[in-house]
């Protein structure tokens, strides 16, 4: 028998992870690793140095789309799928742009997840079948707005970050409170798939400073 592609899979909900894992073994020729936090699967990766990983956006420590740049520095020859609750062009549109080469989300079909991982073994990119729509539908609008999913009052705590401020400061110049402030500061960073408070806080310095 062949040797079996070692597939990591990174992903931090244990139920998530044990369905997935189920899907892999129905490929005999797949050897599946798992990892439940981005430093555990940077730490799987540098160690098995798999030809494939798939990859959650939302982990308990590191966002997924700051982990792809350090998973392809430690690893260059690997695919990288991502796996994910956001179906939104502006995420896939940030994936692929940080090298992945493959986007499934969990609301597509089970079998959606083989299907990337041979398009990506094969050198080529696999869209599901809701984020490939969702894709070819933004390239109508003018212009990609990566605040869209955000309400208006998120969308003002993203640019007093952009300014420099902290949760204090935002909470005394939108007069809410300090917890008011930082359960927005949480559902952002669920809403833009930043795992971190700091990588959101680069997020809006950056925006800021293109706007």
């Amino acid at each position: 028998m062949s040797e079996r592609t070692k597939i990591l899979l990174i992903e931090d909900h244990p139920i998530v992870r044990d369905g997935c894992l189920r899907i892999l073994a129905r490929r005999p020729d797949f050897e599946p690793f798992e990892a439940s936090s981005a430093q555990a699967g940077l730490a799987a990766n540098r160690s098995l140095l798999p030809p494939v990983i798939i990859l959650d956006l939302e982990l308990p420590d590191q966002g997924g789309l700051e982990v792809i740049p350090e998973l392809l520095r430690d690893n260059p020859g690997t695919r990288i799928v991502i796996f994910t609750m956001y179906e939104a062009a502006s995420f896939v549109t940030r994936a692929l742009e940080r090298g992945a080469r493959g986007y499934v989300t969990k609301n597509d079909d089970p079998n959606a997840i083989l299907q990337a991982i041979d398009k990506a073994l094969a050198g080529a990119v696999y869209l599901g079948q809701s984020v490939a729509q969702n894709l070819a539908l933004a390239n109508f609008e003018p212009v990609e707005d990566p605040l869209r999913v955000l309400s208006e009052r998120e969308k003002q705590v993203v640019t007093l970050l952009g300014e420099g401020k902290n949760l204090s400061e935002i909470s005394a110049a939108l007069a809410i409170g300090y917890k008011t402030a930082a359960n927005i500061v949480s559902a952002v960073k669920q809403k833009l798939g930043i795992g971190t408070s700091p990588a959101l806080i680069k997020f809006a310095v950056e925006l800021r400073s293109r706007g």
